[in-house]
């Protein structure tokens, strides 16, 4: 796509991170945005900014794992704008817990959210997308879409299922005007760790939930602006794949080449790297 000058951009989870810095970026190039998340006081502090930029904002509050109300949504742009021509579900939360001792419903709130709610935006937008001249759907999806880590058997469970997905996605809109493309991000500083819920592990010391999101960011090797940046001009390239950040990088080349190894360094990162891999284990029970 090599303009979205006057183009309707749906961005999820727009309320902080990766989600408000793409609806920056994207409002920046001329874009008119429809942005949602869950949180009410961080989306109107996106809308604030776009405002204070000059942007053409829709706004709603919306749990992207309510098949309904991303429906209602969806509507209503259509309604305002004639509907969109890029969805970018980058909606997500985290989980960190080693499978035996988690809990079905943590496993579900999780998956509702970062995968059906990734299924539920493509379901209400696609029609409106496919409508237009050209369009795009670009899904978020993580390092670890690619590479397995202890104690995310289910985040990464989500994150390869975004994957698959949207390749699946890919194919099966190969010869229309939609676009697709799947991204993997490594670390990024967002509040995802902060917002998340994670477990302490069998008798370690607990460990403040800012201080582990804290020493994440310190490890994170890149920043919002930066994975946003990129995406946009992957948009605008049409790839079909993006892998976003140096560690990234290396865990998609353990994957594609050293799958065995990979697990070995996954292992290695679990008992020896600081930041939330290591310190959510530390971290006493979330509700």
């Amino acid at each position: 796509m090599k303009s979205l000058k006057d183009r309707v951009v749906v961005i999820t989870g727009a309320g902080s991170g990766i989600g408000r810095s793409l609806a920056l970026a994207c409002a920046a190039r001329g874009a008119r945005v429809a942005i949602c998340d869950k949180n009410r006081t961080a989306l109107q502090e996106t809308v604030s900014l776009l405002e204070d930029q000059g942007a053409a904002v829709l706004a709603r509050e919306l749990d992207v794992s309510a098949k309904g109300e991303f429906h209602a949504f969806a509507q209503k742009v259509q309604e305002q704008w004639g509907g969109a021509a890029v969805l970018i579900n980058n909606a997500g939360v985290a989980l960190s817990e080693s499978f035996v001792e988690m809990s079905r419903s943590d496993f579900e709130w999780l998956f509702n959210i970062n995968f059906w709610g990734v299924v539920n935006g493509c379901e209400a937008f696609l029609p409106q997308i496919q409508a237009q001249e050209e369009g795009a759907i670009i899904n978020i999806s993580s390092c670890f879409g690619l590479v397995a880590m202890p104690t995310q058997s289910a985040y990464c469970a989500s994150k390869f299922a975004v994957r698959g997905f949207t390749e699946a996605l890919r194919a099966e809109l190969r010869k229309t005007s939609v676009h697709t493309m799947v991204v993997h991000p490594g670390g990024v500083r967002t509040n995802i760790v902060r917002n998340g819920k994670h477990y302490q592990q069998h008798t370690q010391a607990s460990m403040p939930q800012d201080l582990i999101a804290e020493r994440f960011d310190k490890i994170a090797l890149s920043s919002p602006e930066q994975v946003a940046e990129k995406i946009l001009r992957a948009l605008q390239k049409k790839q079909g794949r993006l892998v976003v950040g140096p560690d990234a990088l290396v865990f998609d080349w353990l994957a594609r080449f050293s799958p065995r190894l990979s697990n070995v360094v996954a292992s290695w990162m679990n008992h020896t790297v600081p930041g939330p891999v290591r310190e959510v284990q530390k971290v006493q029970k979330v509700g």
